[in-house]
């Protein structure tokens, strides 16, 4: 994925229909990173534009200095940069009010002769008034190295974050998409699932019904308050999948061989992403009502037959799903009749950043903005390490990951990481990512408030652990 850096990194928690994180942002501290820890030779055949982005507009003038360090590559031989490094180092100066710095990185030995060669810039000094300390990513490397970690921030839309994010860590690559683009999502692993959408907050609830033209409105709509989310009441927990990320828990029951056996479904279609601005500080993620609809899922050898209708319907629509085994799910809208791209293929993803709908225990299914879950269903694990340690995510070591604690929940980050009364990321933990290739990565979150305070700016970092 594209990275694009970020500092300061909170989610927030929300009540179906609710705006009420109503709270002022903390004050920031003045932070300059690197956008990325890491960029390939190969993604530069020419030359790249260096980023490196503030926690907050600059309030005085000042200048930063990187340490430039070359390991089997030499300067106006290899590479050269703009501005120039002069003593093994280049000065950035900054103005007021600048938001960030660039330089030109220029490869000048395209196609490459060594694949050993590497260049690490580091940030070695910092000249700003009552700045004391070097914080946030102060490294990067140019190498063939896969991703050995960035700064990120998941550009989720702001504070009614009508966006999913998928992250790709080793490539540093991203997918977004609109998060109402699609309503089912049909499992291609061996069982027969059908997931709901989540983060629009959709439910499910199953009818005596086998005949989905004989379902009318008239005899559904006395269910209408209880299939939902945010009902206060853990009987609503029947209605949503099961948020673990458990595909045996889903809301529809597993499709049968026989037909006789497969009932048809009362559809809340959720709400559409919200489009009023809140107050600074708050979030508006859901809009307009969908509606209802009805559904019946099918088997046919190994494909998927959906059959749909709007619940005050006579007649129904239907449509083959097949399975695609480079993929978690296939997708599909029944708004737009159509099969649409959501998630990337399940080996190209890590993380999600997503609004979503979660369990509170006693009090049934809640809608909650900012979460981030990693994809369980294709053998991605994390943990969390609680810590008063402020220098135990720096030092922390391949030889510290502990395999027991990696757990089957896609839950391990989700709200948890941030505190929405202070509207600041915790300090106290960090999390360890195992990919599906064997890779190892920490993960600390930073912040989701914008410079202004706004909501809906995710920021983590991560590190491939050595």
């Amino acid at each position: 994925m594209r990275t694009i850096v970020a500092f300061i990194l909170s989610l927030n928690f929300l009540i179906l229909n609710s705006c009420t994180d109503d709270d002022k942002p903390m004050q920031q501290p003045f932070v300059i990173g690197f956008t990325n820890s890491s960029i390939s030779y190969s993604e530069i055949p020419d030359q790249r534009v260096v980023n490196l982005e503030f926690s907050k507009a600059a309030e005085y003038d000042g200048s930063l200095i990187l340490e430039v360090k070359n390991t089997e590559a030499t300067y106006n031989v290899d590479y050269k940069t703009n501005p120039e490094v002069q003593n093994e180092t280049i000065t950035l100066p900054f103005k007021k009010g600048d938001t960030s710095l660039t330089f030109d990185f220029i490869n000048l030995i395209y196609p490459f002769d060594n694949s050993d060669k590497a260049i690490e810039f580091t940030v070695k000094e910092l000249q700003y008034e009552g700045y004391n300390a070097i914080q946030g990513n102060k490294s990067l490397v140019i190498s063939f190295n896969i991703s050995i970690g960035a700064t990120m921030a998941p550009e989720i839309g702001g504070p009614n974050q009508p966006y999913q994010v998928y992250i790709d860590l080793s490539t540093e690559k991203f997918n977004r998409v609109k998060r109402d683009t699609w309503d089912f999502g049909f499992y291609s692993g061996d069982d027969f699932r059908v997931a709901l959408n989540g983060s629009i907050y959709m439910a499910a609830k199953k009818l005596n019904v086998y005949d989905i033209d004989a379902v009318t409105e008239s005899q559904v709509s006395p269910f209408y308050d209880q299939v939902a989310i945010g009902t206060f009441t853990t009987d609503n927990e029947e209605y949503i999948d099961d948020p673990t990320g458990d595909i045996t828990k889903t809301a529809i029951a597993e499709i049968q061989e026989d037909d006789a056996q497969n009932s048809v479904y009362l559809i809340n279609l959720g709400y559409e992403p919200g489009t009023i601005t809140p107050a600074v500080g708050s979030v508006a993620v859901s809009g307009n009502h969908r509606g209802w609809a009805k559904i019946r899922v099918l088997k046919r050898e190994n494909d998927y037959l959906l059959q749909y209708a709007k619940i005050g319907e006579s007649t129904h629509k239907e449509v083959t799903i097949s399975k695609d085994n480079l993929y978690n799910f296939k997708f599909f809208s029944t708004l737009s009749n159509q099969e649409v791209q959501v998630e990337p293929a399940k080996a190209m993803w890590d993380l999600s950043f997503t609004v979503f709908t979660n369990v509170i225990a006693g009090s049934g299914s809640y809608g909650y903005s900012d979460f981030v879950v990693n994809n369980l269903k294709a053998g991605v694990k994390a943990y969390s390490i609680m810590t008063t340690n402020s220098n135990e995510y720096a030092n922390f070591t391949l030889s510290m990951v502990d395999e027991t604690k990696f757990m089957d929940d896609q839950r391990v980050i989700g709200s948890a990481w941030r505190d929405v009364f202070s509207g600041t990321a915790y300090g106290d933990r960090f999390y360890v990512l195992k990919d599906i290739d064997g890779n190892y990565y920490k993960i600390k979150m930073l912040g989701f408030l914008s410079t202004s305070g706004e909501r809906g700016y995710p920021r983590f970092e991560y590190k491939l652990i050595q």
